[in-house]
């Protein structure tokens, strides 16, 4: 995979028609943004409502937006592709892509409430057993993606994740990828997105890692509330754009 840049935005919808603004974002924003130079695939995903994953801490600092029924991913090369021509970072997206939006378009974009964006760049990544169902570099049409700090355990968490976390899930039925992440820009300096061949995949077969790994798992249970997550983190989200077939 050549996508090594993500710049990923979690949102919500305010007041207006979602049925339009979807419309648009698919049908207008997505494919001119994907004719700029260097992007190479987009994806844009729904939140599935799955209940908050227990012995979890969350960022309470209020300036963090905390936006997450809706994620944006666009993929690219490096980073640098969504930050060339740099001006601020400040509203949420680097003010270089704003160029050449119309009314229509910020008026759309402005229905976004509790926008939080992150450009992230892939520090691992390993395939899981559905990999060939991919079709090209196109996102699998099922993701849980968290983001979060952790607070001076990060040789910890570099461990935890190289030791058993990417081998499991290289194993683990119905994962296509696993990937972590670190990021150029935003809040939180860690990501990680899973991807699965469906929300019903993943369902079924994550649940067994706690039976599969039991050493592991309890590894899991005593590290992960050393992190402090972003608000909601993780997420599992379905594919909303492009349709799944």
């Amino acid at each position: 995979m050549a996508d090594r840049g993500l710049w990923v935005t979690w949102y919500d919808l305010g007041g207006g028609d979602r049925e339009a603004h979807l419309a648009w974002l698919h049908g207008s924003y997505i494919p001119r943004m994907l004719a700029r130079p260097g992007f190479l695939h987009a994806a844009h995903y729904a939140n599935a409502g799955v209940p908050p994953v227990p012995h979890r801490r969350h960022t309470t600092d209020p300036s963090i937006p905390a936006g997450n029924d809706l994620i944006l991913i666009f993929g690219a090369g490096s980073p640098h592709v969504f930050t060339r021509g740099w001006r601020s970072f400040a509203t949420g997206a680097p003010s270089r892509l704003d160029e050449g939006l119309t009314a229509e378009d910020h008026r759309m974009l402005a229905m976004r409430r509790g926008a939080r964006a992150c450009i992230l760049t892939e520090e691992a990544k390993s395939g899981g057993p559905e990999a060939g169902t991919r079709e090209g570099l196109m996102l699998a049409p099922c993701i849980q993606i968290g983001s979060f700090n952790a607070e001076g355990c990060d040789e910890e968490l570099l461990s935890w994740y190289g030791d058993w976390r990417f081998p499991a899930l290289s194993r683990l039925p119905g994962c296509v990828a696993i990937r972590k992440l670190v990021a150029s820009a935003g809040w939180a300096r860690h990501a990680v997105l899973y991807e699965f061949a469906s929300f019903e995949a993943r369902a079924e077969h994550l649940p067994k890692l706690a039976a599969l790994y039991p050493e592991e798992f309890a590894w899991t249970n005593r590290f992960t509330p050393k992190l402090l997550h972003a608000p909601h983190s993780p997420v599992v989200a379905r594919r909303l754009w492009p349709a799944v077939k």
